[in-house]
This record gives structure tokens, sequence and C-alpha cells, in this order.
């Protein structure tokens, strides 16, 4: 259970930080970017939420991957180290990830077919969903940054987690855009 009974602390006033671990670490490392990209992910689907509130089974979704997102969050705050911690990491499951791909064909399932790319628009929640798969996306790309630094371990199920999680706000944007009917259309050439 996580009890804060204070907000601030002063300890990171200096640029430094510590992981969950207890070790102190810059806020400008790439973990530390890493999982603050995964935080801004969440407040990108928590602003998109107030958009979806009137859809049960989308905002149902949307709620539980925001959850997740914390587990994620403390994930990548708890390096994999040579020695056992006192206690047991929290760490992104396969199981998380292949409930992502159900609710991903769960939805996409009701969509009319594709014909040509998605511009980012259509309704609020789409345009807000879209909003927030570009920094998921961003937040992949931390992760996968993290993951080529030597002695960096990022687990597989993580980098799983984050790209399905993308796929999963392109299919909810067109979800909330009457299930694709509203989607905005890529008309390639157009404006030339």
């Amino acid at each position: 259970m996580v009890t804060l009974n204070r907000i601030y602390t002063r300890t990171g006033d200096a640029g430094s930080t510590r992981l969950a671990t207890g070790a102190p670490v810059s806020k400008a490392s790439q973990r530390v970017e890493a999982y603050g990209g995964v935080d801004e992910t969440n407040a990108a689907i928590g602003q998109a939420r107030q958009h979806t509130a009137g859809d049960p089974v989308l905002d149902a979704i949307l709620e539980r991957v925001q959850n997740d997102l914390f587990d994620l969050g403390a994930d990548l705050a708890t390096p994999e180290q040579h020695e056992k911690p006192e206690w047991e990491p929290l760490r992104i499951l396969d199981s998380q990830v292949e409930r992502l791909e159900g609710e991903i064909d769960l939805l996409n399932a009701e969509l009319s077919p594709l014909t040509s790319f998605v511009l980012p628009a259509g309704s609020p929640a789409a345009a807000a969903l879209h909003v927030a798969r570009t920094v998921c996306r961003r937040a992949e790309r931390s992760c996968v940054a993290l993951m080529t630094i030597e002695g960096e371990i990022v687990g597989a199920p993580a980098i799983k987690y984050l790209n399905r999680l993308s796929d999963l706000l392109f299919v909810a944007a067109r979800w909330a855009n009457d299930k694709g009917k509203a989607d905005v259309l890529w008309k390639p050439g157009a404006t030339r």
C-alpha cells in the first residue's frame, strides 16, 4: 500500500531523485525520462477520458489502462539488479499485454473498414485519444532508448505493452468517431 503524507521533500531540488530501490539518479537520466513518458501518457489518457465518460465500454478500458500505466511506471522505477530486493517488484506481465490485444479486437470488430490513413481529428474524444496515442509512442521510444544503454534492463512485456497501447489508442479514437464512420481521412495530394 502506498501512503503519501508529504507532497514535497526538497530532495530533488538539486536535480536528482531516487528510484524505487532507493538509488539516487539524475532527473535527466533515461530511466526517469522513460517512466516520466509513461506518466505523461497516463495524464493524456486522463484528459481523453473527460470525453469518454458516456461510453461505458471505452471508458472502462481506459480506466484499466490508467491503472496498468501506474504498474508500468513502478516497473520502470525499479530497475532489475544483481541483488534480489527486499520486496517483489511490480512488473508488467504478458497477461496485461494479452488483455490489451483482446480489447483491441473487441473494439476493432465493430469499426468500419479503413480506406485511407486517419487524420488525428474528429470528435473531441477521438482527437484527445490521438494525442494520447502519440504521447504513448514517445514513451515507447524512451523505453527503447533506455534498453540500448549498457546495463539497463527493460522487461519485454513493458515494451510490448506500450506498443499495443498505442494500437489500442488508435482503435479507441476510431471507436470514438462513431465507430469509424466519422473518421477524418487523409486525401493524398488534395492540398497541392
